[in-house]
């Protein structure tokens, strides 16, 4: 019998090595080893490249989400995975819908490109995650430059794909990392709103309470393909809070495209409009609680601040009845998602100032209270790119006349408390006793109390409290309307 010897097949890395070898030698003008195309095997010299010079053009974008008030956001990728993790992944992607946006390593495309036509033959988009998924920041400016322009060659020789983005491993950057981006024609370098890692040992509702949290829109969410441990059960969650607050993911190229620059804050009309101002003690102040009116008019306010998910369902019932309110905003929630704040004033409802981080007002100086006025009045500014309504609400509505002052002085001299207070912050409330207390107390003129806050009654009790309250011949206005009539 005759008998056939084994062939020993290179590892993975030298099989990556010798592929990538051949793929750049037929790459126009680019030798692995630094000769020009078609050098390898002849008996030419190659030749010593020199430092790639740093880019002196403008420096790439530098996106972690895109301001946007559409409900959209997108989800994303990085690395590439075995042809089963990825196949499971993929279909996981299809049975909800998704299309995602995938960071792809050169090397990992260069090793098994099916995989990543696969991807792309499935609708998802396909960006450069460097060659070998490194955190750049740790290079030289050469060899960033080369981490990304390999990767690209790579990518666009076995997809067909160019890509437009670029994202380090850790989705970290810096400028010379958005440098070598630009000066590889990539329009952006992309991070992220979320990076979600494996779960450690969360219960099911701390975990879809924690996803819900990062439903914003324009956000983009990532995951890294072989560190994640539960891609599926991941997806499955994402996909869920999704439905649950009426948001679509889209590409990211289609995120980006949709959204737009928001102007420095100096650039904004009224951004000056409250400043410190340490002699406070003879200004003036407006203080009310309800409007003495003859109109059947009412405000509805909402205090604080929350997540996509209770926002959007507060301003979906008020579109619903065509109410115009009046939100008083916690600007340090703001900072963290400034789109949400935007719809709010796109809807046409009032933005006011609640504080930066909702102190309570006794225990601040005269220099701290102004400086939590003037630091919400700039955050939230810049957040909805207009001057908000320059009205103020007092953390849980305490406020004695210095106080008044103090926050009058800095540049807000209408100060809307309330006069109708379900409690509806305290989730022992129901909504039942939501509806019976606002419907009970409200009088023509006045000011309802409500929170935005998250997992408590006030959405289920919004609807039929505004049924109740129409029923009783009221109208729905803003405060700035019911003070300005």
């Amino acid at each position: 019998m005759m008998q056939v010897s084994k062939v020993k097949r290179p590892g993975r890395k030298a099989f990556t090595l010798l592929l990538l070898a051949l793929v750049f030698t037929f790459l126009p003008g680019c030798g692995l080893f630094g000769g020009e195309k078609g050098e390898i095997g002849t008996d030419k010299q190659p030749q010593v490249q020199q430092p790639v010079t740093k880019f002196t053009g403008a420096k790439s974008r530098a996106i972690s989400y895109v301001y946007t008030t559409k409900r959209e956001l997108a989800l994303t990728f990085n690395g590439m995975a075995d042809r089963g993790t990825m196949t499971k992944l993929l279909d996981e992607l299809d049975r909800y819908r998704i299309k995602a946006t995938f960071f792809l390593p050169g090397m990992r495309v260069a090793e098994e490109p099916d995989i990543a036509q696969d991807i792309k033959s499935r609708g998802h988009e396909i960006e450069n995650n460097t060659l070998n998924g490194l955190d750049l920041s740790k290079l030289t400016y050469d060899q960033m430059y080369k981490e990304i322009r390999l990767a690209n060659q790579v990518i666009e020789k076995e997809t067909g794909a160019a890509p437009r983005y670029v994202r380090t491993k850790t989705g970290t950057y810096n400028d010379d990392i958005r440098l070598a981006a630009a000066h590889n024609g990539q329009s952006a370098v992309i991070s992220y709103s979320l990076f979600l890692h494996n779960w450690n040992q969360e219960t099911e509702l701390q975990k879809k309470q924690y996803i819900r949290k990062y439903i914003n829109r324009g956000g983009i969410i990532t995951l890294d393909i072989e560190e994640n441990k539960q891609l599926e059960e991941n997806i499955s969650l994402i996909a869920a809070a999704a439905k649950d607050v009426g948001y679509t993911f889209v590409p990211l190229s289609n995120l980006v495209a949709e959204g737009s620059e928001r102007k420095p804050l100096e650039e904004i009309a009224g951004y000056d409009a409250a400043k410190p101002n340490a002699d406070y003690h003879q200004v003036p102040y407006n203080l009310i609680y309800r409007k003495e009116t003859p109109r059947k008019e009412i405000a509805l306010s909402f205090d604080d601040w929350g997540t996509d998910y209770t926002i959007t369902h507060i301003l979906d019932i008020l579109d619903k009845y065509q109410i115009k309110a009046s939100f008083f905003l916690r600007a340090d929630g703001v900072e963290k998602n400034p789109n949400l704040a935007r719809a709010i004033a796109e809807a046409g409802h009032d933005v006011g100032n609640h504080t930066y981080s909702h102190p309570v007002l006794d225990t601040q100086t005269a220099e701290q209270l102004q400086n939590e006025v003037v630091k919400a009045h700039q955050v939230i500014t810049e957040a909805i790119q207009q001057k908000p309504a320059m009205i103020f609400r007092p953390p849980t509505g305490e406020i004695n006349e210095a106080e008044a002052r103090m926050i009058s002085a800095a540049g807000y001299h209408t100060i809307a408390d309330f006069d109708v207070d379900p409690n509806d912050w305290n989730r022992s409330r129901t909504a039942d006793q939501i509806v019976k207390t606002i419907t009970e107390q409200t009088r023509s003129g006045s000011i309802i109390l409500l929170h935005m806050l998250d997992d408590l009654h006030t959405i289920e009790a919004l609807p039929e409290a505004i049924e109740k309250l129409k029923g009783k011949g009221y109208t729905f206005v803003r405060v700035s309307d019911l003070l300005n009539p």
